[in-house]
C-alpha cells in the first residue's frame, strides 16, 4: 500500500537518482500550501477584513517571490541563485505581521517553489532546502518593531535561510565536494549566492527613502 502511494505521488529518477512530485504529487502540495494559507486566516486578526487583508498581501508577496525567482542575476551550476530580492518580500511579510504568519508564508512559498523547480536526491532533502529553508525567512518577524529592524529581519531569516542550505549540502550532497572538506565546501558554496543578494538587498534597504516608503507601506497595511 505504502509503495503504492509512493509510486503515485513521487517519480524516481533512475539515471541521476533524484526524485520528483508527479501530477498527483504536485497537487498534493498545492493542497497542502492552501490549507497553510487557511491556518494563515485562522490565526490573523480578529477581523475578518483585516484577515483577508492578510491573506491578499502574503499571496502578492509570494507572487512577486515567484517572478524575481524566475529572473535570476546567476544561477549555479548544483542549485542555488542570485535573485532580485526574492527573499525580501518572505521576510517583509515577517516584518508586517510577525514571525508566525511569516513563517507560514515562508513555508507555503518553498513548496511552491518545489513545485515549480523541482528536486530532491532523498525523501528528506527537500523539506530541508525548501519549506524549511524559507520558512526561517520569517524570522524576520522577529525585528519588527526595531529600529532599522527591516535590515536586521532580513539578515536573521537570510542567515536562517543560509544555515538550512549550508546543513544540507554537508548532509545530502556531500559528493559534490570532492576531496575538500565538505563543512567548508557547502559554506563556501551557499554564501557565494545567499551572500551577494543580502549585500544587494540592504544596500537598497539602507536608502532612507526606501524605508520610509516601506514604512509607509506597513502602516497602510495594517490599518484596520
Amino acid at each position: 500500500m505504502l509503495q503504492k502511494l509512493y509510486d503515485l505521488l513521487i517519480f524516481s529518477n533512475p539515471e541521476d537518482g533524484s526524485f520528483q512530485p508527479t501530477l498527483a504529487g504536485n497537487l498534493v502540495l498545492l493542497a497542502v500550501i492552501i490549507l497553510l494559507f487557511a491556518a494563515m486566516l485562522a490565526l490573523g486578526g480578529q477581523k475578518s477584513k483585516l484577515k483577508a487583508r492578510q491573506i491578499a498581501v502574503c499571496a502578492a508577496a509570494m507572487t512577486l517571490a515567484v517572478v524575481t525567482s524566475i529572473y535570476t542575476v546567476y544561477e549555479l551550476p548544483f542549485g542555488g541563485s542570485i535573485t532580485l530580492f526574492r527573499m525580501f518580500f518572505i521576510c517583509f511579510i515577517g516584518y508586517l505581521y510577525g514571525t508566525r504568519i511569516g513563517i507560514i508564508t515562508g513555508v507555503a512559498y518553498g513548496l511552491l517553489d518545489f513545485v515549480l523547480k523541482p528536486y530532491a536526491v532523498t525523501l528528506i532533502q527537500p523539506l530541508l532546502d525548501y519549506p524549511v529553508a524559507f520558512g526561517c525567512l520569517g524570522l524576520a518577524g522577529l525585528f519588527s518593531n526595531s529600529r532599522f529592524g527591516i535590515i536586521k529581519g532580513y539578515i536573521l531569516g537570510a542567515a536562517g535561510r543560509y544555515i538550512c542550505h549550508v546543513l544540507s549540502g554537508i548532509i545530502f550532497f556531500s559528493e559534490f565536494a570532492g576531496d575538500r572538506n565538505v563543512i567548508i565546501y557547502s559554506l563556501i558554496y551557499n554564501a557565494s549566492y545567499i551572500i551577494p543578494e543580502v549585500i544587494l538587498t540592504v544596500l537598497i534597504l539602507l536608502i532612507p527613502a526606501v524605508r520610509q516608503a516601506l514604512a509607509q507601506v506597513r502602516r497602510m497595511t495594517l490599518e484596520s
